[in-house]
């Protein structure tokens, strides 16, 4: 699949199923503790308290067959995912809870609230990933980079 033509058409399905896992995510997952709050902190998290974690056996995959496969071909959404924050959502696979982890995705959060929504993350996120490929997209590397300061 051609990523670049393929965007503008799969950029509204993936905001969507965004949203959706969000939503669920937010009514079934736990706030953060302390420590939790203070990573969301250092991590520029400005509302930790909207924040909410669920632990899940696996990342969720996309129902829709396009949206799945360029998921799948980009490296953002696969067997392998062990974390996704979608806005104040934060997906964690079951076994993989870890402070380092927690961080990344608290960076993530941060950057959803810069950018003000879902949507707006999204429309410049998945461009990047396109353009520059998963691990060199820089908002993944902004996220990677950053390190608790304790």
């Amino acid at each position: 699949m051609n990523l670049e033509q393929a965007l503008p058409r799969l950029l509204p399905k993936a905001v969507a199923w965004a949203q959706e896992q969000a939503s669920r995510a937010l009514r079934h997952g736990q706030p953060l503790d302390d420590a939790g709050r203070a990573l969301a902190k250092q991590a520029g998290v400005r509302a930790g308290e909207r924040v909410r974690v669920r632990v899940v056996e696996s990342i969720p995959q996309p129902e829709d067959a396009e949206l799945r496969e360029a998921a799948l071909q980009t490296g953002l959404l696969g067997p392998d995912t062990v974390g996704l924050a979608l806005g104040y959502a934060v997906l964690i696979r079951q076994g993989f809870e870890s402070e380092a982890l927690l961080a990344h995705e608290l960076r993530h959060v941060h950057q959803y609230e810069c950018y003000g929504s879902i949507e707006a993350f999204l429309s410049v996120y998945l461009p990047q990933i396109v353009q520059f490929g998963y691990a060199d997209a820089p908002l993944e590397v902004d996220a990677r980079l950053h390190r608790p300061s304790c």
